[in-house]
């Protein structure tokens, strides 16, 4: 799969907003065929920022999302609410879904 970690600095303004405003770009991702996740959580350190956790079943599926429709309108509603361009890991990664964390096994 791809896995894709991004985090997003956005307006102070708009920080609470910010699941309303990318709500129509969350909604259609996962939506996507090849979308296995698409979660937004907020920092615990700082309010203004949201890191989106995605994963993709493999690199068609990554493609078809950034061909997306929904993306493209993204790249044109989204950048106005961002103090600066978004920071991202993407990597492909030998699994297909998330794999449980056993140093913290619950008994």
């Amino acid at each position: 799969m791809i896995f894709i970690t991004a985090k997003f600095l956005i307006k102070p303004e708009h920080a609470e907003a910010w699941a309303e405003l990318a709500g129509p770009f969350t909604r259609a991702t996962r939506g996507e065929a090849g979308c296995l996740w698409f979660d937004w959580s907020r920092s615990l350190d700082n309010p203004h920022e949201y890191v989106l956790v995605e994963a993709f079943r493999d690199g068609d599926a990554g493609a078809a999302h950034v061909g997306s429709a929904h993306f493209k309108q993204a790249q044109q509603d989204l950048p106005q609410y961002l103090v600066a361009t978004p920071k991202i890991v993407s990597q492909s990664v030998d699994q297909d879904d998330w794999s449980e964390l056993g140093e913290l096994a619950v008994k």
